[in-house]
């Protein structure tokens, strides 16, 4: 990831540029309903970073097609869980060895070009990696990470207050954001405006997003990440609770520790797909490089 990217080993292999922020968590009276979890059925402080899809960080504002992440972490010390988002329903690949093709053909070549005959055949052969490029192609994102919506891609395994078990997806939606921009305001902006537009919001209020629990059924598919369930826009979800973001942090803060996802507090498993058990080892060992 860092090669495709050229960036240093000291920085973060993706989302590298990013926003440390902080806030509260207001649970909603029905996540027990949904989870046991402390951390999401307690009241807490937020840490959380908003952040853009580049390997280098000084690519700012990468444009409208850039996958957004928003990551944060709610709970006390002993019932913590860290949620990692971006603004796409789905992961670009499936499994392990498909995700370092995907890499792997994006590596730029001596002349810093990509080889386009190469991503071409690779796309062709594997079009499920295309279902992420595709879903934010068709979905413009607003110019704001006020306004955008986020989700977890994979599916958790959450235990409820009687015991129960079900599988759901975590998706979290903007709450009454005027997100409207004029095309001449848009144009005037610095090419650090989504940054700007967050600091200017936090400034003059606060930032609120509903934290939903999109509800399994049984036979949706729980590992393959690069697919949705079905009907997914469509189906029962359940308010978890309110994340407001009320201020600015320093960045060193988000900087020096790692939202790490096998961050869980009991009441939340983790999920079965390959990606994510990849993941919980990977971030332990990116944070590590950056040290």
């Amino acid at each position: 990831m860092k090669t495709t990217a050229g960036a240093s080993p000291k920085v973060r292999a993706s989302f590298a540029n990013g926003r440390c922020v902080r806030g509260t968590y207001i649970p909603s009276d029905r996540a027990d309903e949904i989870t046991r979890s402390r951390s999401f059925t307690r009241p807490s402080r937020v840490l959380a970073r908003f952040s853009e899809n580049a390997g280098n960080p000084s690519i700012l504002d990468a444009g409208d097609l850039a996958l957004r992440g928003f990551s944060f972490r709610l709970g006390d010390t002993n019932h913590r869980s860290d949620v990692l988002t971006q603004s796409a329903p789905v992961h670009y690949a499936r499994t392990l060895r498909q995700m370092l093709a995907f890499l792997k053909a994006r590596i730029p070549g001596p002349d810093g070009r990509q080889d386009l005959e190469e991503l071409e055949a690779f796309s062709a052969a594997y079009p499920e990696t295309l279902h992420q490029a595709d879903y934010i192609t068709a979905h413009p994102q607003p110019p704001s990470f006020a306004g955008t919506t986020y989700w977890a891609v994979h599916a958790f395994p959450a235990t409820n207050s009687k015991g129960e078990t079900q599988f759901i997806k975590f998706k979290v939606v903007p709450v009454g954001s005027e997100l409207a921009l004029a095309e001449a305001e848009v144009r005037t902006q610095s090419a650090n405006v989504l940054y700007d537009d967050l600091e200017r919001r936090i400034a003059t209020g606060d930032v609120r997003f509903s934290l939903m629990a999109l509800l399994g059924r049984p036979d949706d598919p729980t590992l393959d990440v690069t697919m949705r369930w079905p009907d997914e826009d469509g189906r029962e979800a359940v308010r978890l609770g309110t994340i407001v973001i009320t201020g600015l942090e320093a960045n060193a803060v988000c900087d020096s520790s790692v939202f790490n996802p096998a961050t869980l507090a009991e009441g939340i498993g983790y999920p079965p797909d390959e990606i994510f058990a990849a993941r919980r080892a990977a971030y332990a060992i990116s944070l590590v490089q950056r040290r």
